[in-house]
């Protein structure tokens, strides 16, 4: 497995694992896929990576900045979908240790991500990684007609930032 940075080359690959995952109705709030544009501005520049096998890719893992605000210019999110045929291989594991060092050279100090609690492989991903939960949020948002919580997780740098 290599693991490469992406752009939108790479796009309609990347777009159709995010539709496997929205197929699944546990890993976003999110009902279509974006275009590559609108995919693109909601991203940061760097750590933007995929994960390919025999020249296909089979995950990808970006973040997003969670505020314009300069004060948490070091805090991102987590964004990291697998293809279903290529779950619990550690594909995963790979794209977030890669993901968690390059935003380190970034000056990221804080990643953090919200999930909803039934989808139990990517909490168990974050943890083995060095994410804790930090809390649960109950019905923040809706999903179609139900209301939905989240598992709220955060990894601080060991190398940067407050430590």
């Amino acid at each position: 497995m290599d693991i490469i940075s992406f752009g939108k080359e790479q796009f309609r690959e990347i777009a159709e694992i995010y539709r496997q995952g929205l197929e699944t109705g546990n890993a976003t709030f999110e009902t279509s896929v974006p275009n590559w544009e609108d995919w693109d501005k909601s991203k940061l520049e760097h750590s933007r990576f995929a994960a390919v096998i025999d020249n296909i890719i089979v995950g990808w893992a970006a973040l997003s900045a969670v505020s314009d605000r300069c004060v948490y210019g070091g805090v991102a999110e987590v964004s990291i979908y697998i293809s279903n045929d290529h779950k619990g291989k550690g594909i995963g594991k790979a794209l977030m240790t890669k993901l968690i060092t390059e935003s380190e050279i970034h000056g990221i100090w804080t990643l953090q991500s919200g999930m909803f609690p039934e989808n139990e492989a990517p909490i168990a991903l974050h943890k083995s990684t060095g994410f804790r939960i930090i809390g649960h949020r109950e019905k923040i948002g809706k999903l179609g007609d139900t209301w939905r919580d989240t598992v709220i997780m955060e990894r601080r740098s060991k190398t940067i930032g407050l430590n």
